[in-house]
């Protein structure tokens, strides 16, 4: 992880401390992301290292983007884990979108743990060219 990638501790319950040795801790990492903006519309690309497509969720409401995700981290069997600062990290990132884009022509891809969203501009929104005539 990069110095600028930011980790939070979810809250535990009193008998989740009391037995932390059992508990696994839960962590929310916020990825880092990358976002183009051009006249066709906007391009996210999100670090999500040891997420499967299966432990994805990507979805929209009222303007917003929320991106969630756990990664799996494989441990060999037969291994005891001595230090581990994050075991199993949860992804969590929201983003307010624009009225000027079309979220229901989102695209999304999942490639060697980036996420790749193409969220394109709405057709009235996109700059177009003005004709000139001369008279």
């Amino acid at each position: 992880m990069s110095e600028m990638t930011q980790v939070v501790a979810q809250p535990q319950s009193a008998m989740a401390q009391s037995q932390e040795d059992k508990a696994v801790r839960t962590f929310t990492v916020l990825p880092p992301v990358d976002i183009v903006e051009d006249a066709s519309g906007v391009t996210l690309w999100a670090d999500l290292p040891g997420v499967t497509r299966d432990k994805l969720d990507v979805s929209v409401h009222d303007g917003n983007l929320r991106i969630e995700a756990e990664a799996v981290v494989p441990m060999p069997s037969g291994l005891r884990v001595q230090h581990a600062e994050i075991r199993q990290p949860h992804f969590a990132r929201a983003f307010s979108l624009s009225p000027d884009l079309d979220v229901t022509k989102i695209e999304a891809n999942l490639q060697d743990g980036v996420l790749r969203l193409t969220i394109p501009r709405r057709e009235e929104a996109r700059p177009r060219r003005i004709a000139i005539s001369v008279a």
